[in-house]
């Protein structure tokens, strides 16, 4: 993305580096995202400082944001034609928060249903951090005047109130931001909870729930052989009765490029174990050649520390120009 104004639209998205990206990442995100970079600028931001309202390792977090980074790059997303970073490289995403945070409203922050469910299940640390949380996301959002936020279930009441924030600031001082809209993809295979297939899968979930990118092949082959079915033995297409089966006929089905009904014939009177071994043949091969290139990359830190330097430069380019217009709105002096 250069400096100067493009025509393209601008698409935004983040990842906390609290773990590995799961194979839902994977296949409903981030191997659709090396298609968008002939239309779209695109920014792939690991939100390390989201990953500070819950108490981390500091040497956990500080490998968790380069193996990010790192896995970006596996994926296919090209660091030369797309903006790969960290969001604490770049101390614009810090100072618009604070900016934003004074255009928040306390109602609307303590309806957030994601600060909800994790000040409940971490009562010991409901910290300002975690209630002032989607300011920053709006703040990550608007900063790069975008246009398209790829999100997921759990993160569109946090886009809305991007969007609020923005025409609120906006109908203040106009022309301020672009009001971002959601990105959705015109097909997208959705991949579920291994162990809770009406749920989606999550690395914030128990891990035997989820496959991690980083997983050995004899985890990815233990879990999906544990994966939750049901006691009808029938290999059939039926999300609402079969919700277990059917999670696996989709990621076999976005693995292989095989029709799930190509599959249900295929594997017709075989059994939920033939389903589970297609299944996880699939997922390994598929992962391998990512799992070497990350190998490859991880073990040169030379080029990930040059490139996300590199990276951050281009972003903070344009954060600077939209930080620098915020300011002067609202009336900060400026040398």
């Amino acid at each position: 993305m250069s400096e100067q104004t493009t025509a393209k639209p601008v698409i935004f998205s983040g990842i906390q580096p609290s773990g590995s990206i799961t194979l839902g990442n994977y296949i409903g995100a981030i191997r659709n995202f090396t298609l968008l970079e002939k239309d779209y600028d695109c920014l792939f931001c690991v939100v390390d400082l989201h990953a500070l309202t819950i108490r981390r390792v500091p040497a956990d977090l500080r490998r968790q944001t380069l193996e990010l980074a790192a896995l970006y790059i596996a994926c296919g997303l090209d660091p030369k034609k797309n903006i790969i970073f960290c969001q604490s490289h770049v101390p614009e995403h810090a100072e618009l928060a604070w900016i934003l945070n004074c255009f928040t409203y306390m109602g609307e922050l303590s309806r957030m249903t994601q600060f909800k469910d994790k000040a409940a299940r971490h009562q010991e640390n409901v910290n300002a951090g975690l209630f002032t949380y989607p300011t920053l996301m709006a703040a990550d959002i608007l900063l790069y005047q975008t246009d398209l936020v790829p999100v997921g279930a759990d993160q569109k009441q946090h886009l809305e109130l991007s969007r609020d924030i923005a025409e609120r600031f906006n109908s203040l001082y106009s022309g301020s931001f672009v009001v971002p809209e959601p990105y959705i993809p015109k097909t997208t295979a959705k991949v579920l909870s291994l162990s809770d297939p009406t749920r989606k899968m999550s690395k914030s979930e128990a891990e035997e729930s989820y496959i991690a990118l980083l997983d050995s092949p004899e985890d990815m082959r233990r879990k999906i052989r544990r994966a939750v079915t049901d006691s009808d033995a029938e290999i059939r297409y039926d999300p609402e009765n079969k919700p277990g089966v059917t999670n696996l006929l989709n990621i076999l089905s976005a693995l292989t490029g095989q029709g799930v009904d190509a599959l249900c014939a295929d594997l017709e009177g075989q059994g939920y174990g033939v389903l589970k071994e297609r299944t996880a043949d699939a997922v390994i091969e598929h992962i391998r050649p990512i799992r070497a290139e990350f190998d490859r990359l991880i073990q040169d830190k030379t080029y990930l520390n040059e490139t996300l330097a590199e990276n951050a430069a281009r972003a903070q380019a344009i954060a600077r120009r939209t930080l620098r217009k915020v300011y002067k709105k609202v009336g900060l002096y400026q040398l």
